[in-house]
């Protein structure tokens, strides 16, 4: 019979690696797979203010990086591979990784969540060449220009915040209002004061326009009710963001009415030996220190599992 690995984790982001430290610090042989970055959103995020233990906060790529080594430091396996599937074999879980077969007795699901997407003409054509969605991967790039940013929670105030670093100015389109936490909101009237960002309220885009060059140039929109355009040399969008289930199709794993999977009060699914911890699972508060507690949670019920499973 091929090799039926212990664990494996589907993700390498902070909840994986923290269940990973766990598991292979009590010696049960771990591998994850990740198929984008390692240390998943908080890895391109700016800075992460509100995770315990560093009162001056900490670049999010640098909490990424000290995960990483400290899981490896205990041996657990990072490989880059896409899942396409999972079943369940009874006695093992059978993943589908690169097209090719892989067999673990126990299955985290920790792969997060991506940002969600206008769905507007432009959006798709110029991504990465006048459309983004990672202030802190390609804001550099807009030193003393002009740039659109579409949402109105925590993400796109915080970003619109940490991109006004680089931008001359900042229109912050919002669809309806701003819902940003307080504290986010009183730091981003700091800029709004200074002329550095102006706010528009019910404001929907409708397309991103690019000149012959392909250079985008404008974004065109409604703005209570009436259209209206916005010059701009770059859109940055941060609309919210939706879970990495595609995969589970035809998985049996039970998801929630938003993609979500549902798991129980130890993070187990419906399917024997796979749990689930972060931002993919039902319930989560979409915070890396509680996903990382998750993590820790996951990995002690796998371990409780496979101890009855011996």
């Amino acid at each position: 019979m091929d090799e039926v690995k212990p664990v494996v984790m589907i993700g390498a982001g902070p909840s994986a690696l923290a269940a990973a430290i766990y598991t292979t610090r009590e010696d049960i042989d771990t591998t994850l797979y990740e198929k984008g970055v390692i240390g998943g959103l908080a890895a391109i995020t700016d800075m992460v203010d509100n995770y315990p233990g560093f009162p001056d906060g900490i670049q999010g790529l640098t909490l990424a990086e000290q995960l990483e080594k400290q899981a490896k430091r205990f041996g657990a396996k990072i490989e880059y591979g896409d899942v396409s599937a999972i079943t369940d074999q009874g006695d093992y879980r059978e993943l589908t990784v690169d097209g090719k077969p892989v067999k673990a007795k126990a299955v985290l699901i920790a792969t997060g969540s991506d940002y969600n997407k206008l769905g507007i003409p432009g959006e798709a054509e110029y991504y990465g060449r006048g459309v983004h969605y990672c202030a802190t991967c390609d804001g550099a790039f807009y030193r003393d220009k002009r740039l659109v940013v579409v949402g109105g929670g925590n993400s796109g105030v915080q970003e619109a915040i940490f991109l006004t670093r680089f931008s001359s100015h900042i229109d912050l389109l919002v669809r309806s209002t701003v819902k940003a936490s307080q504290v986010l909101q009183d730091e981003l009237q700091k800029y709004v004061d200074e002329g550095k960002v102006t706010i528009h309220l019910a404001t929907v885009p409708n397309e991103i326009v690019a000149d012959e060059s392909g250079k985008v140039v404008k974004v065109t929109a409604t703005k209570d009710g009436t259209a209206t355009e916005f010059a701009t040399d770059g859109v940055f969008v941060f609309i919210g963001l939706k879970p990495n289930t595609g995969f589970l199709a035809g998985s049996g794993v039970q998801l929630d009415e938003y993609g979500l999977v549902v798991t129980d009060k130890h993070l187990a699914t419906n399917i024997p030996g796979v749990y689930a911890s972060g931002d993919v699972r039902s319930g989560a508060t979409m915070q890396v220190a509680s996903a990382v507690g998750e993590g820790a949670t996951a990995a002690l019920s796998i371990r409780e599992f496979l101890d009855a499973e011996a």
